[in-house]
Protein backbone atom coordinates (compact mmCIF):
# COMPACT_ATOMS: atom_id res chain seq x y z
CA UNK A 1 0.00 0.00 0.00
CA UNK A 2 2.72 2.48 0.99
CA UNK A 3 4.70 1.74 -2.20
CA UNK A 4 1.87 3.30 -4.18
CA UNK A 5 1.81 6.55 -2.21
CA UNK A 6 3.55 9.66 -3.44
CA UNK A 7 4.42 12.33 -0.86
CA UNK A 8 5.80 15.81 -1.40
CA UNK A 9 7.72 17.15 1.57
CA UNK A 10 7.78 20.95 1.54
CA UNK A 11 10.86 22.06 3.46
CA UNK A 12 14.37 20.63 3.59
CA UNK A 13 15.21 21.38 7.22
CA UNK A 14 15.54 18.88 10.05
CA UNK A 15 11.85 17.90 10.00
CA UNK A 16 11.65 17.62 6.22
CA UNK A 17 14.78 15.52 5.63
CA UNK A 18 13.94 13.30 8.62
CA UNK A 19 10.44 12.75 7.24
CA UNK A 20 11.93 11.82 3.87
CA UNK A 21 14.10 9.15 5.51
CA UNK A 22 11.30 7.63 7.57
CA UNK A 23 8.91 7.62 4.61
CA UNK A 24 11.45 6.04 2.26
CA UNK A 25 12.16 3.33 4.83
CA UNK A 26 8.49 2.43 4.46
CA UNK A 27 8.66 2.42 0.66
CA UNK A 28 6.82 5.70 0.07
CA UNK A 29 7.77 7.74 -3.01
CA UNK A 30 9.14 11.05 -1.72
CA UNK A 31 10.03 14.38 -3.30
CA UNK A 32 11.48 17.12 -1.10
CA UNK A 33 11.10 20.72 -2.27
CA UNK A 34 12.85 23.74 -0.78
CA UNK A 35 14.11 27.12 -1.94
CA UNK A 36 17.62 26.24 -0.77
CA UNK A 37 19.77 23.14 -0.48
CA UNK A 38 19.47 21.14 2.79
CA UNK A 39 21.80 22.53 5.43
CA UNK A 40 22.23 25.83 3.59
CA UNK A 41 23.49 28.69 5.75
CA UNK A 42 20.30 30.67 5.13
CA UNK A 43 18.10 27.91 6.56
CA UNK A 44 16.83 27.86 10.15
CA UNK A 45 18.20 24.37 10.79
CA UNK A 46 21.72 25.67 10.12
CA UNK A 47 21.86 28.12 12.99
CA UNK A 48 20.63 26.57 16.23
CA UNK A 49 22.68 25.85 19.36
CA UNK A 50 23.04 22.23 18.30
CA UNK A 51 21.90 20.75 21.61
CA UNK A 52 19.72 17.63 21.78
CA UNK A 53 17.94 19.23 24.69
CA UNK A 54 15.83 16.45 26.17
CA UNK A 55 15.04 18.56 29.24
CA UNK A 56 13.71 21.55 27.25
CA UNK A 57 10.16 21.16 28.47
CA UNK A 58 9.49 24.63 29.89
CA UNK A 59 7.95 27.27 27.58
CA UNK A 60 9.21 30.84 27.48
CA UNK A 61 5.94 32.05 29.00
CA UNK A 62 5.53 31.44 32.74
CA UNK A 63 3.30 32.57 35.63
CA UNK A 64 3.95 36.18 36.59
CA UNK A 65 5.50 37.09 33.26
CA UNK A 66 2.89 39.64 32.17
CA UNK A 67 3.75 42.36 34.73
CA UNK A 68 7.44 41.90 33.95
CA UNK A 69 7.17 41.92 30.15
CA UNK A 70 7.40 45.71 29.52
CA UNK A 71 10.40 46.00 31.86
CA UNK A 72 12.20 43.09 30.18
CA UNK A 73 12.13 44.91 26.84
CA UNK A 74 14.21 47.73 28.33
CA UNK A 75 16.46 45.59 30.55
CA UNK A 76 19.99 45.61 29.04
CA UNK A 77 20.74 42.36 30.89
CA UNK A 78 17.82 40.48 29.33
CA UNK A 79 18.10 39.01 25.82
CA UNK A 80 14.77 40.26 24.45
CA UNK A 81 14.63 42.72 21.56
CA UNK A 82 11.89 44.30 19.47
CA UNK A 83 11.85 46.23 16.23
CA UNK A 84 9.36 48.84 17.35
CA UNK A 85 8.04 49.48 13.85
CA UNK A 86 6.83 45.87 13.87
CA UNK A 87 4.85 46.20 17.12
CA UNK A 88 1.44 47.00 15.54
CA UNK A 89 1.57 43.81 13.48
CA UNK A 90 2.96 41.78 16.39
CA UNK A 91 0.42 42.91 19.00
CA UNK A 92 -2.46 40.44 18.26
CA UNK A 93 -0.02 37.51 18.36
CA UNK A 94 1.72 38.85 21.47
CA UNK A 95 -1.53 39.19 23.42
CA UNK A 96 -2.46 35.57 22.67
CA UNK A 97 1.07 34.47 23.54
CA UNK A 98 1.05 36.21 26.91
CA UNK A 99 -2.39 34.81 27.72
CA UNK A 100 -0.64 31.46 28.37
CA UNK A 101 1.61 32.94 31.07
CA UNK A 102 -0.22 31.16 33.89
CA UNK A 103 0.37 27.99 35.87
CA UNK A 104 -2.33 25.84 34.26
CA UNK A 105 -1.28 26.58 30.69
CA UNK A 106 2.42 26.39 31.49
CA UNK A 107 2.07 22.89 32.92
CA UNK A 108 -0.11 21.80 29.99
CA UNK A 109 2.45 23.12 27.50
CA UNK A 110 5.33 21.52 29.41
CA UNK A 111 3.56 18.17 29.24
CA UNK A 112 3.14 18.58 25.48
CA UNK A 113 6.78 19.52 24.98
CA UNK A 114 7.93 16.56 27.05
CA UNK A 115 6.23 14.19 24.63
CA UNK A 116 8.49 15.23 21.75
CA UNK A 117 11.73 16.13 23.54
CA UNK A 118 12.36 13.62 26.34
CA UNK A 119 13.73 10.85 24.09
CA UNK A 120 15.54 13.04 21.56
CA UNK A 121 18.87 11.21 21.84
CA UNK A 122 17.18 7.87 21.08
CA UNK A 123 15.22 9.43 18.21
CA UNK A 124 18.33 10.87 16.55
CA UNK A 125 20.10 7.55 17.00
CA UNK A 126 17.20 5.65 15.42
CA UNK A 127 17.24 8.07 12.50
CA UNK A 128 20.99 7.94 11.86
CA UNK A 129 22.17 4.50 12.98
CA UNK A 130 24.19 2.89 10.21
CA UNK A 131 24.36 6.09 8.16
CA UNK A 132 27.08 8.65 7.53
CA UNK A 133 24.96 11.23 9.38
CA UNK A 134 25.63 9.47 12.70
CA UNK A 135 29.13 10.94 12.91
CA UNK A 136 27.68 14.43 13.42
CA UNK A 137 25.97 13.65 16.74
CA UNK A 138 27.72 13.40 20.12
CA UNK A 139 26.29 11.91 23.30
CA UNK A 140 27.11 14.24 26.18
CA UNK A 141 25.94 15.92 29.35
CA UNK A 142 24.42 19.40 29.31
CA UNK A 143 24.83 21.98 32.04
CA UNK A 144 23.08 25.14 33.22
CA UNK A 145 25.43 27.78 34.63
CA UNK A 146 24.53 30.08 37.52
CA UNK A 147 26.45 32.59 39.60
CA UNK A 148 25.46 30.82 42.79
CA UNK A 149 22.94 28.51 44.44
CA UNK A 150 20.55 31.44 44.92
CA UNK A 151 20.44 31.93 41.16
CA UNK A 152 19.60 28.27 40.66
CA UNK A 153 16.89 28.39 43.32
CA UNK A 154 15.37 31.47 41.68
CA UNK A 155 14.56 29.17 38.74
CA UNK A 156 12.75 26.72 41.04
CA UNK A 157 9.51 26.77 39.04
CA UNK A 158 11.23 25.79 35.80
CA UNK A 159 13.24 23.06 37.55
CA UNK A 160 10.03 21.72 39.04
CA UNK A 161 8.65 21.31 35.51
CA UNK A 162 11.82 19.49 34.48
CA UNK A 163 11.70 17.21 37.52
CA UNK A 164 8.09 16.33 36.74
CA UNK A 165 9.29 15.33 33.26
CA UNK A 166 11.96 13.09 34.80
CA UNK A 167 14.98 15.41 34.61
CA UNK A 168 16.78 15.92 37.92
CA UNK A 169 20.06 17.87 37.91
CA UNK A 170 23.29 17.18 39.75
CA UNK A 171 24.42 20.35 41.52
CA UNK A 172 28.10 21.33 41.40
CA UNK A 173 29.29 24.30 43.45
CA UNK A 174 32.34 26.38 44.34
CA UNK A 175 35.77 25.34 43.17
CA UNK A 176 34.33 22.13 41.74
CA UNK A 177 32.67 24.30 39.07
CA UNK A 178 36.05 25.55 37.84
CA UNK A 179 37.63 22.12 38.06
CA UNK A 180 34.78 20.91 35.87
CA UNK A 181 34.97 23.82 33.37
CA UNK A 182 38.06 26.04 33.76
CA UNK A 183 37.04 28.57 31.09
CA UNK A 184 34.15 29.93 33.16
CA UNK A 185 34.53 33.28 34.93
CA UNK A 186 35.45 33.02 38.62
CA UNK A 187 32.13 34.52 39.76
CA UNK A 188 30.19 31.59 38.27
CA UNK A 189 29.93 29.08 41.08
CA UNK A 190 26.96 26.81 40.48
CA UNK A 191 26.19 24.24 37.79
CA UNK A 192 23.04 22.21 37.31
CA UNK A 193 24.33 19.22 35.35
CA UNK A 194 22.00 17.13 33.21
CA UNK A 195 23.08 13.66 32.14
CA UNK A 196 22.14 11.77 28.96
CA UNK A 197 21.82 14.61 26.50
CA UNK A 198 23.77 15.28 23.31
CA UNK A 199 24.68 17.78 20.64
CA UNK A 200 25.42 18.10 16.93
CA UNK A 201 28.92 19.15 15.84
CA UNK A 202 27.58 21.11 12.85
CA UNK A 203 23.79 21.39 12.39
CA UNK A 204 24.11 22.47 8.75
CA UNK A 205 26.43 19.57 7.96
CA UNK A 206 24.11 17.22 9.82
CA UNK A 207 21.02 18.21 7.83
CA UNK A 208 23.00 17.93 4.58
CA UNK A 209 24.15 14.44 5.59
CA UNK A 210 20.58 13.41 6.40
CA UNK A 211 19.47 14.68 2.99
CA UNK A 212 22.22 12.60 1.37
CA UNK A 213 20.95 9.53 3.22
CA UNK A 214 17.39 10.23 2.06
CA UNK A 215 18.68 10.43 -1.52
CA UNK A 216 20.48 7.12 -1.12
CA UNK A 217 17.16 5.62 -0.07
CA UNK A 218 15.53 7.00 -3.21
CA UNK A 219 14.09 10.38 -2.21
CA UNK A 220 14.20 13.08 -4.85
CA UNK A 221 15.22 16.64 -3.96
CA UNK A 222 14.14 19.65 -5.98
CA UNK A 223 15.02 23.28 -5.48
CA UNK A 224 12.10 25.63 -5.99
CA UNK A 225 9.59 27.97 -4.43
CA UNK A 226 6.24 26.43 -3.48
CA UNK A 227 3.36 28.67 -4.48
CA UNK A 228 0.27 26.66 -3.65
CA UNK A 229 -1.28 23.25 -3.15
CA UNK A 230 -4.05 21.88 -5.34
CA UNK A 231 -7.05 20.30 -3.62
CA UNK A 232 -9.48 18.08 -5.50
CA UNK A 233 -12.68 17.27 -3.62
CA UNK A 234 -10.96 18.51 -0.48
CA UNK A 235 -7.88 16.28 -0.89
CA UNK A 236 -4.42 17.38 -1.94
CA UNK A 237 -3.49 16.21 -5.43
CA UNK A 238 -0.55 18.43 -6.35
CA UNK A 239 1.96 20.96 -5.12
CA UNK A 240 2.43 24.04 -7.30
CA UNK A 241 6.00 25.37 -7.53
CA UNK A 242 7.72 28.00 -9.63
CA UNK A 243 9.16 25.05 -11.58
CA UNK A 244 5.81 23.43 -12.28
CA UNK A 245 3.34 21.06 -10.58
CA UNK A 246 4.20 17.94 -8.60
CA UNK A 247 1.39 15.40 -8.40
CA UNK A 248 1.05 13.69 -5.02
CA UNK A 249 -1.22 11.83 -2.63
CA UNK A 250 0.03 13.47 0.56
CA UNK A 251 2.02 16.55 1.59
CA UNK A 252 4.25 17.18 4.59
CA UNK A 253 4.38 20.89 5.40
CA UNK A 254 7.65 21.56 7.23
CA UNK A 255 8.53 25.13 6.33
CA UNK A 256 8.85 26.61 9.82
CA UNK A 257 8.13 30.32 10.07
CA UNK A 258 7.19 30.40 6.38
CA UNK A 259 4.33 27.90 6.79
CA UNK A 260 1.59 30.47 7.33
CA UNK A 261 1.18 31.36 3.66
CA UNK A 262 0.21 27.78 2.79
CA UNK A 263 -1.90 27.15 5.88
CA UNK A 264 -3.88 30.29 5.02
CA UNK A 265 -4.59 28.77 1.60
CA UNK A 266 -5.84 25.64 3.37
CA UNK A 267 -8.21 27.72 5.48
CA UNK A 268 -6.15 27.14 8.63
CA UNK A 269 -5.47 30.34 10.57
CA UNK A 270 -2.31 29.70 12.55
CA UNK A 271 -1.06 32.43 14.92
CA UNK A 272 2.66 32.12 14.24
CA UNK A 273 5.52 34.61 14.36
CA UNK A 274 9.24 34.52 13.76
CA UNK A 275 11.46 34.64 16.80
CA UNK A 276 14.55 36.06 15.17
CA UNK A 277 17.38 34.07 16.73
CA UNK A 278 21.08 34.92 16.56
CA UNK A 279 24.33 33.10 17.01
CA UNK A 280 27.99 33.98 16.74
CA UNK A 281 30.56 31.38 15.70
CA UNK A 282 33.92 32.15 17.27
CA UNK A 283 36.57 30.69 14.98
CA UNK A 284 39.78 29.09 16.28
CA UNK A 285 38.96 29.72 19.95
CA UNK A 286 41.71 29.41 22.53
CA UNK A 287 39.23 27.67 24.84
CA UNK A 288 36.33 25.28 24.27
CA UNK A 289 33.83 23.93 26.78
CA UNK A 290 33.83 20.17 27.20
CA UNK A 291 30.03 20.03 26.86
CA UNK A 292 27.25 22.47 25.83
CA UNK A 293 26.44 25.04 28.50
CA UNK A 294 23.31 27.13 28.98
CA UNK A 295 24.32 30.43 30.53
CA UNK A 296 21.20 30.87 32.60
CA UNK A 297 21.65 34.60 33.29
CA UNK A 298 22.35 35.53 29.66
CA UNK A 299 19.98 32.94 28.17
CA UNK A 300 22.44 31.76 25.55
CA UNK A 301 24.03 28.38 24.88
CA UNK A 302 27.74 27.85 24.27
CA UNK A 303 28.41 24.70 22.25
CA UNK A 304 31.70 23.21 21.07
CA UNK A 305 31.38 22.61 17.33
CA UNK A 306 33.49 21.48 14.44
CA UNK A 307 34.09 25.05 13.18
CA UNK A 308 34.59 26.70 16.58
CA UNK A 309 32.63 27.83 19.60
CA UNK A 310 29.03 28.68 18.80
CA UNK A 311 27.16 30.97 21.18
CA UNK A 312 23.46 31.03 20.33
CA UNK A 313 20.62 32.89 21.96
CA UNK A 314 18.55 36.08 22.23
CA UNK A 315 15.02 36.67 20.99
CA UNK A 316 14.06 39.48 18.65
CA UNK A 317 10.63 40.18 17.20
CA UNK A 318 10.75 41.92 13.87
CA UNK A 319 9.17 39.74 11.20
CA UNK A 320 10.60 37.57 8.45
CA UNK A 321 13.19 39.93 7.05
CA UNK A 322 16.86 38.91 7.13
CA UNK A 323 18.48 42.18 8.18
CA UNK A 324 20.54 41.74 11.35
CA UNK A 325 20.12 44.14 14.27
CA UNK A 326 23.04 45.45 16.29
CA UNK A 327 21.41 44.99 19.69
CA UNK A 328 21.27 41.18 19.91
CA UNK A 329 24.81 40.78 18.58
CA UNK A 330 26.21 43.37 20.96
CA UNK A 331 24.42 41.61 23.81
CA UNK A 332 25.92 38.24 22.84
CA UNK A 333 29.43 39.67 22.53
CA UNK A 334 29.17 41.36 25.91
CA UNK A 335 27.87 38.26 27.66
CA UNK A 336 30.44 35.96 26.07
CA UNK A 337 33.21 38.26 27.32
CA UNK A 338 31.61 38.37 30.75
CA UNK A 339 31.31 34.61 31.13
CA UNK A 340 34.47 33.57 29.27
CA UNK A 341 36.90 36.41 30.12
CA UNK A 342 40.03 34.66 28.81
CA UNK A 343 38.53 33.54 25.49
CA UNK A 344 40.35 34.66 22.35
CA UNK A 345 39.61 33.75 18.73
CA UNK A 346 40.65 34.58 15.18
CA UNK A 347 37.30 35.88 13.92
CA UNK A 348 33.60 35.88 14.61
CA UNK A 349 30.86 34.93 12.16
CA UNK A 350 27.35 36.18 13.07
CA UNK A 351 24.13 34.55 11.91
CA UNK A 352 20.40 35.31 12.01
CA UNK A 353 17.55 32.86 11.51
CA UNK A 354 13.82 32.52 12.11
CA UNK A 355 12.36 30.30 14.82
CA UNK A 356 8.68 29.49 14.20
CA UNK A 357 6.75 30.52 17.31
CA UNK A 358 3.10 29.64 17.89
CA UNK A 359 1.09 31.48 20.52
CA UNK A 360 0.89 28.40 22.75
CA UNK A 361 4.56 27.35 22.36
CA UNK A 362 3.59 23.97 20.88
CA UNK A 363 4.21 22.80 17.31
CA UNK A 364 1.61 21.70 14.82
CA UNK A 365 1.90 17.96 14.18
CA UNK A 366 -0.74 16.05 12.27
CA UNK A 367 -3.17 16.19 9.37
CA UNK A 368 -4.84 19.46 8.46
CA UNK A 369 -8.47 18.38 8.51
CA UNK A 370 -8.85 15.54 6.01
CA UNK A 371 -6.83 17.22 3.29
CA UNK A 372 -3.87 14.85 3.17
CA UNK A 373 -1.61 17.74 4.19
CA UNK A 374 0.37 16.96 7.34
CA UNK A 375 1.80 19.81 9.41
CA UNK A 376 5.20 19.54 11.06
CA UNK A 377 6.27 23.03 12.11
CA UNK A 378 6.13 25.59 14.92
CA UNK A 379 8.83 24.18 17.20
CA UNK A 380 10.11 27.46 18.69
CA UNK A 381 13.52 26.66 20.23
CA UNK A 382 13.32 22.86 19.98
CA UNK A 383 13.39 22.23 16.23
CA UNK A 384 16.60 20.21 16.17
CA UNK A 385 15.69 18.42 19.40
CA UNK A 386 12.20 17.38 18.34
CA UNK A 387 12.56 17.31 14.54
CA UNK A 388 13.29 13.59 14.04
CA UNK A 389 10.47 12.50 16.36
CA UNK A 390 8.04 14.92 14.73
CA UNK A 391 8.99 13.47 11.35
CA UNK A 392 8.62 9.90 12.61
CA UNK A 393 5.15 10.67 13.95
CA UNK A 394 4.07 12.17 10.62
CA UNK A 395 5.52 9.28 8.64
CA UNK A 396 3.60 6.91 10.89
CA UNK A 397 0.35 8.78 10.31
CA UNK A 398 0.88 8.54 6.56
CA UNK A 399 1.88 4.85 6.51
CA UNK A 400 -0.47 3.60 9.22
CA UNK A 401 2.23 2.99 11.85
CA UNK A 402 1.07 5.44 14.48
CA UNK A 403 3.30 6.30 17.42
CA UNK A 404 2.02 5.74 20.97
CA UNK A 405 1.60 9.43 21.81
CA UNK A 406 -1.36 11.71 22.41
CA UNK A 407 -1.35 14.05 19.41
CA UNK A 408 -4.30 16.18 20.47
CA UNK A 409 -2.05 18.85 22.02
CA UNK A 410 -0.35 19.35 18.64
CA UNK A 411 -3.59 19.34 16.60
CA UNK A 412 -3.16 21.75 13.65
CA UNK A 413 -6.80 22.80 14.01
CA UNK A 414 -6.63 23.74 17.69
CA UNK A 415 -6.53 27.47 17.02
Amino acid sequence: MTEQQSVVVIGGGIVGVSAAIWLRREGVNVTVVDRTAPGDRSATSFGNAGVLAACSVAPVTYPGMIPKAPKLLFDPEFPLFLRWSYLPKLTPWLLKYLSHANDKDTRRIAHGLTGITHDTVDQHEALTKGTEAAEWTVNSDYTFVYKDRAGFEADAYTWELRREAGFVPEIIEGQDVHDFEPMLAKNLNCLALMRDHGYVRDPGGYVAALAKEAQKLGAEFRQGDVKDVTLTDGKVTAVVTDQGELACDKVVLATGSWSKALTDKLGLKVPIESERGYHIMFKNPTQMPKIPMMMSMGKFVATPMQDGLRCAGTVEFGGLNDKMSDGPLKFLRRKVKEYFPDLEYSEEVPWLGHRPATTDSLPLIGEVGNTGVFAGFGHHHIGLTAGPKTARIIAGLITGKKENIDLSVYDPGRF
